[in-house]
């Protein structure tokens, strides 16, 4: 089949889609689906990869508003290209309407994948902008879509929650494990970076610097008692929060030995200096950083409002309340080298086993036929 994925931006800086989506593209690509890969960036591309079954990405100049994702060259190309499928991935930015039109000016199905901006936090998160993005920015696509994909049980049960009762495909994201010099030339940049991280235990938060992940709290919660040998690590894309600003929390709260910050564009993935990974959202559709942390051997914290419940069944961490994660945390730590890494090794186990980019493609790929046939 011929498809159209279509993501708002690949850049780092917007988070787990930019990564994941790619991944997903790659999948189906490999099983021999006809992929393009849409998104928009500050200038125009194209490119592939040097795999020979790779799709082609095409990047379309991004207008002002930046921040609606607007590209009246994506728009021309959806409308001028024929396809068999138009998936769109994201809601309240103009890509979607792209999407809705195109699949109604060539009758074909429209399939949207929300990325988390369905679940309760974040329907309520500045629910009025979503209102006017729902009227204005993309009017009707929600109710034009033939199918969705999700990708978590929880996250299909935020679609039906708010009325949609189009099929929902249950597809989780990949991730691909890294080769071993991947993780040693990481270990080595994160350590030359950062000397102080040199024989402590790390504790690392890696993801946006947003208010939805809880950074702050998970600051505080650090900074409220000693916590014996180890150091908290919190790395990732500033958002909502700068860089400046958290350090400077953490100065007026004591805490500039304990808890180090660093934008984390252009580096590799922190995990290799980590001994245990928390995330403590109140929202995660998925939460890719999640898979990462436990496909590279490290056992993770996160709260039970992300899909990580299975974490305790596979001995490969914890998912809690928000209320009882400064009980779990201090538990955690308590837990010697060696006990955090056989829970590593568990973890590693199950993730490389489960999450794989070959089976999300393919329960895609079957939705996609089902779909097209009804």
């Amino acid at each position: 089949m011929k498809v159209a994925q279509i993501v708002p931006s690949l850049e780092a800086r917007h988070g787990g889609p930019s990564r994941s989506v790619r991944g997903l593209a790659e999948g189906l690509s490999r099983l021999g689906e006809n992929i393009e890969l849409l998104t928009t960036g500050k200038g125009v591309a194209d490119s592939r990869s040097p795999e020979d079954a790779a799709p082609v990405v095409h990047t379309f100049l991004r207008q002002r508003p930046e921040v609606l994702a607007r590209s009246e060259s994506l728009h021309r190309h959806l409308l001028s290209r024929e396809f068999d499928i138009v998936h769109n991935h994201g809601l309240w930015l103009r890509p979607l309407h792209y999407a809705n039109k195109a699949a109604r000016k060539s009758g074909i199905p429209l399939i949207i994948s929300p990325r988390g901006m369905m679940s309760p936090w974040a329907w309520g998160h500045r629910r009025w902008k979503k209102r006017l993005a729902a009227w204005f920015v993309h009017p009707g696509a929600f109710q034009a879509a033939r199918g969705w994909h999700a990708t978590a049980e929880a996250e299909a049960r935020d679609i039906r929650n708010l009325g949609f009762r189009q099929p929902i495909c249950v597809a989780p994201n990949g991730v691909t494990p890294p080769v071993p010099t991947e993780e040693t030339t990481a270990r080595l940049a994160w350590l030359e970076l950062l000397p102080e991280l040199a024989g402590r235990r790390v504790a690392l938060f890696y993801s946006r610097f947003h208010s939805k992940k809880r950074v702050l709290e998970l600051i505080d919660l650090w900074l409220s008692k000693p916590r014996a040998d180890w150091l908290l690590l919190v790395a990732g894309i500033p958002e909502e929060y700068s860089v400046n600003q958290l350090k400077s929390h953490i100065v007026r709260n004591g805490g500039g030995d304990r808890v180090l910050v660093r934008d984390g564009q252009g580096l590799p993935p922190p995990y290799a200096v980590a001994s245990l990974f928390l995330l403590p959202s109140h929202s995660e559709n998925f939460g890719l950083v999640i898979a990462e942390a436990l496909v590279r051997g490290v056992p993770v914290l996160t709260t039970d409002t992300t899909p990580w419940r299975q974490l305790a069944e596979h001995g490969a961490g914890r998912c809690v309340p928000w209320e009882d994660y400064a009980t779990e945390l201090d538990a955690l730590l308590t837990n010697s080298e060696c006990a955090l890494a056989a829970s590593g090794d568990r973890a590693r186990t199950w993730a490389t086993a489960t999450f794989s980019w070959e089976t999300t493609a393919s329960i895609l790929s079957d939705f996609y036929r089902h779909i097209a046939a009804d």
